[in-house]
């Protein structure tokens, strides 16, 4: 496991901190300059996530601009999240296992079934089964949007590995503690699912418990790690920074 050094901000106390249950959603507006941090409480954990400019919900992440920009397929400390308009949406400036899937997608109600069996509502109530796709419209109808919205997402906690012939494989769970800290350069519409990995291939309806927390930040500096990783980063964040002169 990988463990990324420190970003520069001071020592500080949560704005707010909340729980993510197996299966839950969330979804919340973050002001820019502020940092949100995903803890891993037991391992397995998989958070599906979305990310929108809030003050413009027609500038969302865009996920093969990001890695062709940044030449990767994985995301980890210095890479920074670009939106269609190439601005800077959240650089990660902190990781603790070097990995996050940016490339599988996120599970349906139908792969739910068929990998876990039939959990729903009317017999199980509110420990019925769950699924990202779902969650994420629940979410995002709350702040106006819906499925035309819904856009190729991240996966924080779980790494694939592509193999010589293309073919994508699961790798390994990340571990309980494992975890990221991003920090948003626009005001953001966040969007998570605490749902499995659609390649995971547990037999098991995961059940990882995920700690949120909103702190403050800094603007980034000019000798900012993500600003510095890549060129393309530090252009995507000059975009961002534009649009509050």
């Amino acid at each position: 496991m990988t463990t990324a050094t420190p970003a520069h901000h001071s020592p500080t106390s949560s704005l707010l901190t909340e729980i993510l249950p197996p299966g839950a959603m969330w979804s919340m507006r973050i002001p820019r300059h502020h940092l949100l941090r995903l803890t891993a409480l037991n391992a397995e954990a998989n958070v599906s996530a979305l990310f929108y400019n809030s003050d413009d919900p027609l500038d969302r992440l865009n996920i093969p601009d990001t890695l062709k920009a940044l030449k990767t397929a994985r995301l980890t400390r210095g890479h920074i999240l670009m939106s269609d308009m190439g601005r800077a949406l959240a650089s990660i400036v902190e990781d603790s296992i070097g990995w996050h899937d940016p490339l599988g997608g996120h599970i349906t109600a139908e792969k739910v079934r068929a990998q876990f069996g039939e959990h729903n509502y009317q017999t199980f109530r509110n420990d019925f089964y769950r699924n990202a796709r779902d969650n994420f419209l629940i979410e995002l109808s709350k702040h106006g949007l819906g499925i035309r919205d819904i856009v190729a997402n991240v996966n924080f906690f779980s790494k694939v590995v592509v193999d010589e012939d293309g073919r994508m494989h699961f790798a390994d769970p990340a571990p309980a503690g494992a975890s990221i800290t991003l920090r948003a350069e626009m005001n953001l519409l966040v969007v998570f699912a605490n749902c499995p990995h659609p390649q995971n291939p547990a037999t098991t309806y995961p059940q990882a418990r995920v700690q949120i927390e909103i702190l403050p930040a800094e603007p980034p500096a000019p000798d900012d790690y993500c600003r510095n990783f890549r060129g393309e980063g530090g252009r995507a964040l000059s975009l961002a920074e534009r649009c509050f002169l």
